[in-house]
């Protein structure tokens, strides 16, 4: 069994948040931590503890998710200065909470990923 994470109650209704979008294969929350002006959480409706378990049954689900944050940038007036997308997978790579999800930031200038 899996320890239910706060996108779990996010999700279900448990925990009020500030959804921004929702559908039934997807909801998109503000990050509570913002690292930029705009930092949106991209979350499968779907438990999916990270990327290393996308498999052939909801690999259209991933795809899915990169849709939704190109619809939300193009919402919020990020797509045409830009934006990044990031995907953490394991703790190395950052990954604080064990349930897929992706981050759309953008609103100023993110500078070079790595140098």
């Amino acid at each position: 069994m899996f320890k239910k994470t706060i996108f779990h109650k996010i999700i279900s209704g448990e925990i009020k948040s500030s959804i921004i979008y929702q559908d039934k294969y997807v909801t998109a929350i503000k990050d509570i931590n913002p690292q930029a002006p705009i930092h949106i959480l991209i979350i499968p409706n779907e438990y999916i503890p990270n990327s290393n378990y996308i498999n052939k049954n909801n690999r259209q689900l991933f795809g899915y998710m990169f849709y939704i944050a190109t619809k939300i940038a193009k919402k919020v007036h990020i797509d045409q200065d830009g934006y990044r997308i990031i995907l953490n997978c394991n703790k190395n790579a950052g990954q604080e909470i064990y349930y897929l999800h992706i981050h759309l930031l953008g609103g100023k200038n993110l500078g070079p990923l790595l140098k």
